[in-house]
Order: C-alpha cells, then sequence, then structure tokens
C-alpha cells in the first residue's frame, strides 16, 4: 500500500481484528488489535471496540495530541448491525468521523464483494476459512462449539453446510501447504466437501484504501445467536 493512502495518515487510529494482524502487518498496516476470539463471541466486539478508543483518546489527550479519525479493521462480523449502530452513536459524541472495512466479514474484504457472492451464489451451504482460521479451527471453532466432547453437536450446528472453501491469503508456498491440510482436516473434521481459492491480500488491501463511514442501521436487528457467521 502506498505511503500516500489515508489509512497511515498520523493521527488515525486503527483498531483491527486478531485475526488480522499478520494481513495487516504484510500490508504495513500499524493497528491495536482485539483478540482474535471475539470472532466466535460477536455480541463483544463493539463494547470491546469502544473500550479500546475511549483508552486511546484518553492516552492522547494525556500526551497532548488528537485522534482526527477512527478506522475500524472489521466489517459487521456477526453483530447484526450492532457495531455500526454504537460506533454511530460514539461518532456523534466524539466529533471524530469512525470508518470500518466495506462488507459484512473478512470473507467478503478478503475476496472482494462481488467475488464472495459468486462464491456464495454457487452453494449457499458454504462454510468460510481463512488462514487464520485455517491455523486455529480447534481453539477457535471446534473447542467453543464443544463438538470435542459433544460430537453430535456438529450435524446441529453444521446441518446447513455442504462445502467448506478455503481462502488461502499467504504467498509462502510451505505455509499455503501446512494450512491447505489443516482446512482440508477442518472440512473432514465437518463431514463437508473441501474447496480452496487463493485470495491473497489485494482484496483487503483494497478494502483499506475504500473504508466505509459508519450509519445507523435503523431497526437493526441486533446481534447473531450463529457464533459460525462472522
Amino acid at each position: 500500500m502506498a505511503q500516500s493512502s489515508p489509512i497511515h495518515e498520523a493521527e488515525t487510529l486503527i483498531i483491527a481484528c486478531g485475526a488480522l494482524v499478520r494481513e495487516l502487518r504484510a500490508l504495513g498496516v500499524k493497528a491495536s488489535y482485539l483478540p482474535a476470539p471475539l470472532h466466535s463471541q460477536p455480541a463483544k466486539i463493539p463494547a470491546a471496540v469502544e473500550s479500546v478508543i475511549a483508552e486511546a483518546i484518553e492516552k492522547a489527550r494525556n500526551s497532548g495530541t488528537t485522534i482526527s479519525r477512527i478506522v475500524l479493521g472489521y466489517g459487521d462480523c456477526g453483530t447484526g448491525g450492532l457495531l455500526d449502530s454504537r460506533m454511530a452513536r460514539l461518532q456523534s459524541e466524539l466529533e471524530i468521523p469512525i470508518e470500518r472495512l466495506p462488507g459484512d466479514h473478512c470473507y467478503s474484504f478478503f475476496t472482494g464483494a462481488e467475488n464472495f457472492r459468486s462464491l456464495h451464489d454457487e452453494e449457499l451451504g458454504t462454510f468460510f476459512l481463512t488462514d487464520y482460521l485455517a491455523r486455529h479451527f480447534d481453539q477457535l471453532i471446534w473447542r467453543p462449539l464443544k463438538m470435542h466432547t459433544h460430537p453430535e453437536l456438529r450435524d446441529m450446528y453444521f446441518a446447513h453446510y455442504s462445502r467448506v472453501v478455503y481462502l488461502s491469503q499467504t504467498n509462502d508456498q510451505d505455509q499455503l501447504r501446512k494450512l491447505s491440510v489443516l482446512a482440508q482436516e477442518a472440512a473432514t473434521k465437518l463431514g463437508l466437501s473441501f474447496e480452496q481459492r487463493h485470495s491473497g491480500l489485494e482484496g483487503l488491501r483494497d478494502a483499506l484504501a475504500t473504508p466505509v463511514t459508519i450509519q445507523p442501521m435503523p431497526g437493526f436487528p441486533g446481534p447473531s445467536n450463529q457464533t459460525l457467521s462472522e
């Protein structure tokens, strides 16, 4: 990413999901990261983001600096509009523009919105994995959903899924081979077919260059109870 991109403004606060650490660092983006396990607890994301913003503003005030812009390295991420609603309120209170990455979740901005819609339309029952989720499938999905001790839950959680699509980001061939094996193992555990598509980092690079201003969502449904949908 070019240094002239607005995402690198000196007074911009960037807060991102911990699942994006490797990818954002590869693009030269400096950010404050929230714990990646929030991926499986989307209802907790808005409050966690707000807490980091409050701490950053207090730190800036104490150091005699200001924050002129806030960018979130999140999509909606399963909050059902709650993240946008809470950030819209905070934006009004702080009088600081708050933006986030376009799309509903990381799958969308890794592939680009149009490509993601095509993937989704190909087969509605698709469960997506990224490099991070392939690497930490057991810790973030298999064990938190108790499928390691209650295997019957697999068929309940994944009754409407038919395939796993692993969207790979890394261009390191050794890492790619290892992650591909882990992703295939995850698909086997879930009893689903497996496909792999390489997204690289271009979609994320484009998303960083075109963040969207957060707008309140009237009548938003609130956070999803389905922890599988980021």
